[in-house]
């Protein structure tokens, strides 16, 4: 009788034992408590840069649920980060993101280490040394940016072809915030796109001095409209741009290649692509490696540099969205599927490839050629192309 209760009991010990670890294997205790996390935003959603970030938010809740408890704190400008970051702090965030550029973040970070900064690189920290709980991370845009250039393209290349359009004619404008190296990283990279289906093309740039201001940018974009431009893209957050091509489809064909989000709602008439990064596969996939207990950086997928991460289309961290089938060339689809293809399966210094010598923007005596392309983010999230075209593009 002994025996038959021990062994009962045994039995009893081992189907809990089992039941125990099931649960554990499928729920870990870590990932059932609430994680609250904090989202610092530079603008608010109604910046397209802001709301294609806030994306990754509203991602991130969907998946987690209850699981997550999410604050927000928008329009804080640069000099306000540090204010804001220790508010989310004291309310208990354990880990915080954030879109804005400013450098106040590593130094909060020093204060609370057992807190993970989560920022959108705005310089490259490669060979430098940042806090452990400090992590940067960016999307690899330029490959969004080199696949909207060929819709554009191909678009520029059907005009051209069926005499509509004389190849000398064939002007690309962009509007740009700031000739810094994640700008002049995109535009070369769209226009080189651009080129590799319409070879006749080059590019007019005009900077705005600001992120976002609707004014400026409609402006440049007008400006850029009259002088010629038949497409115009954008590194700025308004849809000043994409208006400015709206109210010129009036009269003649433009083309808009948008940044972000999808232009079609404001400018159904001109807007014909738009790229953008993804944000969510790290946001989500951070928040994962904290309820793990795991170090972000080994438990995110992308490419690792130090405390910083990349990816683009191998990874989803990027994408082109709202293509116009009413105004795109015949066959974009099937073309953009085959160059994406590339990006996934690794190949990326052909979009910065070109039979001519790039110019460095901080001394004109370096140069280097561009015949065998250029790889860009090898190293860091943040983009290192920081080069001239002088021969295809003119900077007004």
């Amino acid at each position: 009788m002994k025996r038959l209760i021990a062994a009962t009991t045994a039995t009893c010990a081992v189907i809990l034992l089992l039941m125990y670890a099931y649960h554990y294997w499928i729920s870990p205790p870590a990932a059932q408590s609430t994680i609250r996390v904090g989202f610092v935003f530079d603008g608010d959603e109604s910046i397209s840069y802001t709301y294609n970030f806030s994306l990754a938010r509203d991602e991130l809740k969907q998946q987690y649920g209850d699981r997550v408890e999410i604050l927000t704190r928008s329009n804080v400008l640069e000099d306000q980060t540090e204010d804001s970051l220790r508010e989310l702090v004291q309310s208990g965030c354990s880990i915080i993101f954030l879109n804005g550029y400013s450098p106040q973040v590593i130094e909060v970070a020093k204060a609370y280490p057992e807190v993970q900064f989560c920022q959108a690189s705005y310089k490259s920290f490669s060979g430098q040394t940042v806090p452990e709980n400090y992590h940067s991370f960016k999307g690899e845009a330029f490959q969004a940016r080199y696949v909207t250039g060929v819709a554009a393209g191909m678009a520029l290349r059907q005009l051209i072809d069926q005499g509509e359009l004389q190849p000398d004619q064939a002007l690309v404008g962009y509007v740009a915030a700031f000739l810094d190296p994640e700008v002049i990283s995109g535009y070369t990279a769209f226009l080189m796109g651009v080129r590799s289906v319409a070879p006749e093309a080059v590019m007019r740039v005009r900077c705005t001095e600001t992120w976002s201001s609707f004014s400026r940018e409609k402006q440049a974009a007008a400006k850029l409209l009259e002088e010629g431009c038949v497409v115009i893209s954008q590194h700025t957050d308004t849809i000043g741009p994409a208006l400015a091509c709206e109210e010129a489809a009036k009269t003649r064909t433009v083309y808009h290649v948008g940044y972000n989000q999808s232009m079609l709602s404001f400018a159904p008439s001109s807007a014909l692509i738009a790229g953008r990064i993804d944000w969510a596969p790290y946001v989500t996939g951070a928040v994962n490696a904290l309820a793990k207990g795991q170090r972000i950086e080994k438990a995110v997928s992308g490419t690792e540099h130090g405390n910083d991460m990349s990816a683009g289309f191998d990874q989803g961290w990027v994408d082109v969205i709202g293509l116009n089938t009413m105004l795109a060339a015949p066959g974009t689809q099937e073309k953009l599927n085959e160059i994406i293809a590339q990006f996934r399966r690794g190949r990326k210094s052909f979009a910065f490839a070109a039979d001519t010598t790039a110019v460095s923007a901080e001394d004109p005596n370096v140069t280097i050629s561009l015949k065998d392309g250029y790889t860009e983010n090898a190293a860091s999230s943040y983009p290192s192309f920081y080069y001239l075209l002088p021969d295809l593009i003119t900077i007004e």
